[in-house]
């Protein structure tokens, strides 16, 4: 904290030592301490703070010889500070005030208030509205390892911010995977785990979430009593069989989740089993490669989530953002969210009449827990009120219309929403809510009888005093009598001192008015009511907002007991807004239901891509041209197919690879699909190389990047995987990639016997298609105009010779002499001896002895007549299409005219 020879312990203040003493106990946070009205910090954690936030940095008295770098944030801004810290890694430690300046005083001059940390806060454990995305949900992760067994591995995850909570059993293979599918802020690890170096690389591959956590806290052993304390429950055992790995984690994520919330207990749902198997493995290479939640610049805008989001709530946002990143594998699941789907597009009314409803609903699942953990507010009071309107609104408009199951099963959680606390928050909130509890005001008029009389008495005091003054009046016939005020006697009653016999007259007039002041002209009285009038408008202010905070307190714990139901809930809501959203996406964008059963099809017809499409749309450049793909078995064959697809670079090979497994990811989330027709087989693990990357910071090059890649999916896809793969081989020499490419798709074929698109420029592979049974060669169509390539974007049955780089190298914009040059070379090397070499060498090798057509050297340059001849005589009318015969006219013109 500071160099230099240490100062005797008198020559630290009070406040210093009270701050180093809180600072030792928080290692690891920036320390937020409390002063006055604004948080501190002070040495390097000031020193950072100030780069990180870009605030002055100055000093504030000396240390063991040495100033004190300081720096400060009010605390009514504290938010914002606070969110740009965690953004950048930082974990803070908010120290407050916890008595009384007063009281501290009382102790004497040198006394320090006691302060204390009552909360950490992290990337993974904000509640906050501005800290948070309301499309993105904030998990909390724990990984869990059980001793002596290395590859029993549990994941368990929150989101505190909503309770959810989930736990599900992985392995070393799958556990980037499996952490990247659920994308946590934050990620806590035993330290002997965090230290393991055959965990190095998931740990790299995830970055700076990951956080060290002492072993304690993952200890398996005494985790179902730390489960069973925290949920108040004799054992965890009735919330479901749970291995030892995944009650490590359970117990690490509440370990820590009771660290950092120090006094206060979040409302979190019971751990939810996910079961293996259960939703579509996509590794995170094709994750990332796929755009599914982010593109590969970090952001939404073009990613596939971006385009087919229509949700209008926060929660349906954040569940259709869960299914889009966890597809299903049960038919039936799957089926029942596209009846769904189908129930809302087909009831178009009772469709936008649920949206509209559901517009109004603030994000409930997070103004709760912010209410359990006394971090609320009026206006998350305000919340559950809007989600209980809106969940009664919603389930009149399905009174005369049956839903299908899944819609069913939410309106049975909308109908179980407690209808008691939804009145009495109809009752009790007012109709306009402040953003804080202490400035009053939400309490509805007409809910607390003591209430109104305070608010009245605050603010309508004279009218109050004027009342009362024309009752004495009335009462003692005194047309001179006034109640007036001063800071010495407070209220009091004025009579001239002719009235004066009227009020002393008599010992029961004496007994009520009570003489206080006598002048030279008049004499002043008070009475017991005027007496307890004063005081109570004197507090009236003070007492009303006591009254309203009660309010606020008994509703804060109605909400809090019956958690579990509004969770239920604000869940249901969610499911209709993301089966509503989904039925206008399909509807707006002309999508198609998709068939999704068990058998091992993949058969789409007029495929296209979701987000390319939309794309296009914006920028008027065009329609998108749609596509079939039919990886399907093939008679009795018992896999799937693969398609080996050639053409030229610009030719839309990779939209095409993409679109598909795109299309298969929103089947089995449950959604209608970008095509005409599509009929999915299950798939179970998908895979994707599309596209090149490297990883320097590892010491990979891009090819030993998409060696790695290459070698995970021959390693693990299955009959039921979709395998898409591009450019195989083509980061190293041309033979090296040619084998490669070569050699992976045998083996995709004949070991992993999966469904597959692989596409390449390697068109010696064609040649394959005579010896591989399911290898079909498909191409990109071209058409050739005046010199000129065009691409057609359509995918077509057959071969492409050649990838019309060069074409594409002039479109690009290289100079004319270097297009030039570049010609004449690709026609030497293609009339010249490397052609013969390329074949011999693919004869030589044994893997690739198959039957190579070769084609005899061109001659010099033909006569145009002979040409046209040749190609006239090549041309089989009666087997072309008329797309087909069109090209072709289009040739022999191009011919003609050269």
């Amino acid at each position: 904290m500071g160099g230099g020879a240490p100062m005797p312990a008198a020559a630290v203040t009070p406040m210093m030592e009270q701050y180093i003493e809180i600072k030792t106990a928080n290692p690891g946070s920036l320390l937020f301490y409390r002063m006055g009205d604004f948080y501190e910090l002070f040495f390097d954690d000031a020193e950072k703070a100030s780069a990180a936030l870009g605030i002055v940095l100055t000093k504030r008295g000396k240390h063991q010889g040495a100033d004190i770098p300081m720096c400060g944030v009010p605390v009514h801004a504290a938010d914002d500070y606070l969110q740009k810290l965690i953004a950048l890694g930082f974990r803070v430690a908010v120290c407050e005030q916890i008595e009384d300046p007063a009281e501290a005083k009382k102790r004497g001059s040198k006394s320090v208030v006691r302060r204390d940390v009552i909360r950490l806060v992290t990337p993974g454990t904000i509640t906050e509205d501005k800290l948070l995305n309301a499309a993105e949900s904030n998990f909390l992760m724990a990984l869990g390892r059980v001793k002596g067994t290395p590859d029993a591995y549990a994941l368990a995850w929150i989101d505190i911010s909503t309770g959810a909570f989930r736990v599900a059993e992985t392995d070393a293979g799958r556990l980037l995977a499996d952490i990247a599918r659920v994308d946590p802020r934050e990620l806590i690890v035993a330290e002997p785990v965090f230290h393991d170096p055959e965990l190095k690389p998931v740990f790299d591959g995830i970055g700076r979430i990951a956080e060290p956590q002492p072993a304690t806290l993952f200890d398996s052993a005494s985790a179902p009593a730390r489960i069973a304390r925290f949920y108040a429950v004799a054992t965890p055992d009735a919330f479901g069989a749970f291995s030892r790995a995944e009650l490590s984690a359970i117990a690490a994520a509440i370990a820590y989740v009771e660290k950092t919330q120090k006094a206060e207990r979040p409302e979190l749902a019971r751990p939810e089993r996910e079961e293996n198997g259960s939703t579509l493995f996509i590794d995170p290479a094709t994750r990332a490669n796929l755009e599914i939640l982010r593109t590969l610049s970090g952001s939404r805008d073009g990613s596939l989530f971006k385009a087919i989001d229509r949700t209008v709530t926060g929660g349906g946002a954040r569940l259709l953002a869960d299914r889009l990143t966890a597809p299903l594998t049960s038919p039936d699941r799957i089926a029942e969210r596209l009846d769904s789907v189908s129930f809302f597009r087909s009831e178009p009314r009772l469709c936008q009449a649920v949206r509209l409803a559901l517009k109004g609903v603030a994000d409930m699942p997070r103004a709760l827990s912010r209410l359990a953990l006394n971090r609320g507010g009026p206006r998350d009071l305000g919340a559950l009120q809007a989600g209980f309107e809106a969940a009664r609104a919603i389930a009149e408009t399905f009174a005369a219309t049956p839903p299908p199951a899944e819609l069913g099963a939410a309106l049975a959680a909308i109908a179980a929403l407690p209808a008691a606390l939804a009145a009495h928050f109809g009752r009790a909130l007012a109709d306009e809510l402040p953003l804080l509890k202490r400035d009053g005001g939400f309490v509805r008029a007409g809910y607390d009888a003591e209430l109104d009389e305070m608010r009245a008495l605050a603010s309508e005091s004279r009218k109050v005093i004027a009342a009362m003054e024309r009752d004495l009046i009335e009462e003692t016939g005194i047309r001179s009598l006034k109640i007036r005020h001063n800071n010495v006697l407070g209220f009091y009653i004025e009579v001239t001192a002719n009235h004066a016999a009227a009020l002393t007259g008599s010992d029961e007039a004496k007994a009520r008015f009570i003489h206080r002041q006598t002048m030279a002209s008049a004499m002043r009285f008070t009475t017991t009511e005027l007496a307890g009038l004063e005081t109570k408008i004197a507090n009236a202010a003070d007492r009303a907002l006591s009254i309203e905070l009660a309010v606020f307190e008994t509703l804060l714990r109605e909400a809090v007991a019956e958690a579990e139901k509004i969770r239920a809930g604000a869940e249901a809501l969610a499911v209709l807004d993301v089966s509503a959203a989904l039925a206008l996406l399909s509807e707006s964008e002309d999508w198609c239901r998709p068939q999704v059963d068990s058998s091992l099809a993949f058969a789409v017809e007029g495929g296209r891509h979701p987000v390319v499409e939309q794309a296009l749309r914006r920028s008027g450049e065009g329609p998108f041209v749609a596509n079939d793909c039919d990886l399907s078995p093939e008679g009795d064959r018992e896999a799937g197919a693969i398609w080996l697809l050639t053409g030229p670079n610009m030719g839309g090979k990779s939209t095409f690879l993409r679109q598909n497994a795109l299309i298969a990811i929103l089947a089995q989330m449950g959604s209608f699909v970008p095509a005409a027709r599509a009929h999915i087989g299950v798939v179970d693990r998908l895979f994707s190389r599309v596209g090149a990357s490297d990883d320097l910071a590892r010491g990979r090059s891009t090819f030993m990047v998409e060696m790695v890649e290459t070698a995970a999916i021959l390693n693990q896809a299955g009959e039921r995987a979709l395998v898409i793969l591009d450019e195989i081989g083509r980061g190293t020499a041309t033979f090296d990639g040619l084998s490669i490419a070569w050699a992976a798709v045998e083996y995709l074929h004949t070991i992993n016997r999966c469904r597959a698109i692989f596409a390449t420029h390697f068109h010696e592979m064609t040649a394959l298609s005579n010896k591989l049974g399911r290898l079909h060669n498909v191409t990109m169509r071209v058409k050739e105009w005046e010199g000129d390539v065009v691409f057609l974007h359509e995918v077509g049955k057959g071969a492409a010779d050649r990838s019309y780089g060069v074409q594409v190298a002039r479109l690009a914009g290289l100079p004319e002499a270097v297009v030039a040059r570049a010609k004449e070379v690709l026609r030497q090397l293609e009339e010249g001896e490397v052609a013969g070499k390329t074949d011999r060498l693919v004869d030589d090798l044994p893997l690739f002895s198959v039957a190579v057509k070769r084609e005899a050297p061109r001659p010099a340059a033909p006569q145009k007549a002979d040409r046209l001849g040749e190609a006239l005589a090549a041309l089989h009318p009666d087997e072309m299409t008329p797309r087909e015969a069109l090209e072709a006219l289009y040739r022999l013109k191009g011919m003609a005219g050269e």
